[in-house]
């Protein structure tokens, strides 16, 4: 059933490119229809599956004989985890963006295909598939960003574009020297990702391989000091833009960081395990800390987003469960709570004040104008510090216990991220929303020239996300009973041999 999940998002972007082009209310309905259509089944097939420990196999037909290809989806708890974070992200991005006017049809249709590959990465079992599905995002990421998006947008698609591209080389560089070891091995071609990770390559080959393939898909995970992309990207793109490339593309690299990369060479993880944990806390500290001096609002939380992506790369860091339960975890926290607060600069402040720079918007007291907006960004704050009760508190918590087992220093370390991460928020709050600042003298944002109120559609694309945040935070179980079962499993049992339990 999950392999609908791709199928009808499809289907959906055909159904678009069929529509009239005048038709914009269409347009919004069949992608609001397809993405709900996309969760439901995430949601439902999720439920349905009984061992998440294991790999369940959803299609397996031949694909390219010849090199060993195969059309593989399959699913675990960590692709379940994951396909139902991007249901929900399509959803709300959608919702977010119910007033495109220009091009509707082709937006949502960039939109559906950008969320269709998104699916396809996580439910595929064939890296050569896998491989395919990722590369079909970048395109999609590129014109949604330079047709609809704003400040350089040119400049921050084309960024985007070739720090993918350049990663994705990488990547191909490392499976193509795999592919070729091991079949010399195995005796027979295969891209099989289940049969790759039972090859043996020898220790030489993983420690040149391993950090080839992972920094190549840590560069869309906003790995430090390859983050540029990142900020840049989610200021220039529109925002249901800004929400995905937070919310699940940024999810992607770190997907393959830990699906491919580290299941396939784990005596490459442990050669080069101090220099990932080394860079995801200085990713932690200088997002934060640059996060701590923007001035603009959006700006803010990009570089929050390289910041909490390092809690991702440090529990992948630490090889235990613990820190890679928490890894998972935090990779559908992120997703959530950064989608939310991107929703929230820029379609209820960016959309309505046409400015996102903190000295103008102290001077229109927002708390006031649309209050809705400044009370959800406060929730979303709380819940991105890390407030117990939200999914945020226990994913980092886990990451942190992980990562003490390992490198203690490096973990007092990161606090010092966590805390700027606190400054950055309550300056946010305070001067995006309820600064006491006076009014400008010729502000067109006074109460005489009242803001557009926050539309329905809005409003219920909020109150999914908090609500998302809010039951996994309270009920952690509801994921961590999929997550924890696949680190036990055999799959994994090579690379977690040499790590902690």
């Amino acid at each position: 059933m999950l392999a609908w999940t791709i199928y009808i998002t499809f289907i959906g972007v055909l159904v678009l490119m069929l529509l009239p082009r005048d038709n914009a209310r269409a347009a919004r309905i069949v992608a609001l229809l397809t993405a709900i259509a996309g969760c439901v089944v995430a949601f439902v097939g999720a439920i349905q599956q009984t061992n998440p420990g294991e790999v369940t196999t959803i299609v397996r037909v031949p694909w390219i004989p010849s090199i060993g290809a195969n059309y593989y989806l399959g699913a675990d708890g960590i692709s379940l985890v994951l396909v139902v974070l991007t249901g929900l992200a399509a959803v709300s991005g959608i919702l977010f963006s119910w007033n495109i006017e220009k091009r509707t049809k082709e937006f949502f249709a960039f939109y559906l295909a950008l969320i269709g590959g998104v699916y396809g990465v996580f439910l595929s079992f064939d890296v050569l598939l896998l491989f395919v599905f990722y590369e079909l995002t970048i395109i999609p990421k590129y014109f949604l960003i330079a047709r609809w998006g704003s400040t350089r947008k040119e400049y921050g698609a084309m960024k985007l574009a070739l720090y993918s591209f350049v990663g994705s080389h990488l990547v191909l560089i490392g499976l193509i020297a795999a592919w070729v070891v091991a079949k010399g091995q195995l005796g027979h071609a295969s891209l099989d990702l289940i049969e790759l990770s039972k090859v043996h390559f020898t220790a030489g080959f993983q420690h040149w391989v391993f950090p080839l393939m992972f920094v190549g898909f840590a560069i869309l995970a906003g790995i430090w000091p390859f983050h540029t992309w990142a900020p840049t990207g989610h200021v220039a793109a529109p925002t249901a833009g800004s929400m995905l490339l937070a919310g699940v593309v940024m999810k992607l690299g770190a997907y393959g960081c830990l699906r491919v990369a580290m299941l396939l060479f784990p005596e490459g993880v442990r050669e080069w395990q101090w220099a990932i944990a080394a860079l995801a806390v200085a990713g932690i500290v200088y997002g934060a800390g640059v996060a701590l001096v923007q001035r603009d609002f959006k700006f803010v939380i990009g570089y929050s987003s390289v910041s909490h992506m390092g809690f991702v790369l440090l529990g992948l860091a630490t090889l235990n469960t613990i820190g890679l339960d928490g890894a998972v975890l935090q990779m559908f926290s992120h997703g959530i709570i950064a989608g939310l607060l991107f929703g929230v600069v820029g379609r209820m402040v960016y959309d309505r004040t046409h400015t996102r720079d903190f000295n103008d918007l102290e001077t229109m007291q927002l708390g006031k104008l649309i209050p809705f907006a400044g009370v959800t960004f406060v929730i979303a704050g709380i819940a991105s510090m890390g407030l117990p009760g939200f999914s945020g508190f226990i994913a980092e918590l886990q990451v942190l216990m992980g990562a003490w087992q390992v490198y203690p220093k490096m973990t007092i370390l990161s606090g010092v991220g966590i805390l700027i991460g606190v400054a950055y928020t309550l300056r946010a709050i305070q001067k995006g929303f309820y600064s006491d600042a006076p009014p400008a003298v010729h502000d067109n944002h006074r109460h005489d020239h009242p803001l557009a109120p926050i539309s329905l559609a809005e409003k219920a694309g909020a109150v999914m996300l908090i609500s998302a945040s809010l039951v996994i935070g309270l009920f952690p179980g509801l994921l961590m009973n999929w997550i924890e079962p696949c680190f036990k499993s055999p799959l994994f049992a090579r690379l977690l041999s040499g790590g902690a339990q």
